[in-house]
């Protein structure tokens, strides 16, 4: 199993956090409560999804103090562990997108080179500045009225109604479309994350030496572009992008990928 050992994890994690919210509203557990939008950790440790709160502050509603420091402490739990790591370990979007994603390898409907052609990857920035305008427009946080992972959230504690058809419609988008179409491509909070995830401490070590260049990284990733230095040189992989998986790290044969702590200074 030592080529599922990250993907079980994860699954673990999202599982997991998915049962804690459930269970906060169904049994009253005081240990995880609210959204991934805004939480309580053990009833009194606010936590707050960066960018939610700035759609909220683009409103113009004056925020709690409690949700302002909800919101750093996410802030800074990801600068340490890697911003988009919340959406390999935490975004329930992501069991969606990673089931697509398969199938697509296991139908052989990876064609790259269509892909970038109409739609491209910074797209999601754009997003994520107009999900503030819009928000400051009409005065509600606009991303969360449509946002698939709240979206996924409440279905599964409350119960799926026409929701369901928005995760169908991604994980369609990402079979048949566009690889990473929805996570790579178009989310805002992707996005947040990976500006979050530029420095952060915990990376992906590529070791040059080791590789023998299969290139098996590269096809599980969601992110490959990421992987550049394979086979090329012994560097970290410090692209924000980085969902710090454990892909890659699960199917390296040769033991190339590891996760190691970031050297600041050698950097320099």
């Amino acid at each position: 199993m030592k080529n599922m050992k990250y993907l079980l994890l994860r699954r673990v994690t999202q599982i997991g956090l998915l049962v804690l919210y459930f269970g906060a509203n169904t049994y009253g557990w005081n240990i995880l409560a609210g959204t991934f939008g805004s939480s309580l950790l053990f009833g009194t440790i606010p936590l707050a999804d960066p960018y939610t709160t700035l759609q909220v502050l683009a409103t113009g509603f004056v925020l709690g103090a409690d949700v302002l420091l909800g919101a750093l402490i996410i802030t800074f739990f990801y600068f340490v562990v890697g911003g988009r790591a919340f959406c390999a370990w935490v975004c329930p979007i992501n069991m969606v997108t990673d089931l697509a994603n398969w199938l697509r390898r296991k139908l052989n409907l990876d064609k790259e080179e269509v892909n970038y052609r109409f739609l491209k990857r910074n797209a999601r920035y754009w997003i994520m500045v107009l999900g503030l305008i819009v928000s400051a427009i009409v005065g509600i946080a606009a991303f969360e009225v449509l946002s698939p992972i709240t979206i996924m959230q409440r279905g599964i504690i409350f119960g799926f109604g026409m929701g369901f058809a928005v995760v169908v419609a991604i994980f369609l988008f990402d079979l048949f479309g566009i690889k990473n179409g929805w996570c790579g491509h178009l989310c805002p909070l992707g996005a947040t994350y990976s500006l979050i995830g530029k420095a952060s401490l915990i990376r992906v070590n590529h070791n040059h030496e080791a590789c023998t260049n299969c290139m098996a990284c590269k096809v599980v990733c969601p992110e490959n572009h990421v992987l550049y230095m394979v086979n090329k040189e012994s560097i970290m992989v410090t692209d924000g992008e980085c969902t710090n998986c454990g892909r890659c790290i699960d199917v390296c044969n040769d033991d190339a990928l590891n996760f190691s702590i970031r050297n600041y200074f050698k950097e320099k």
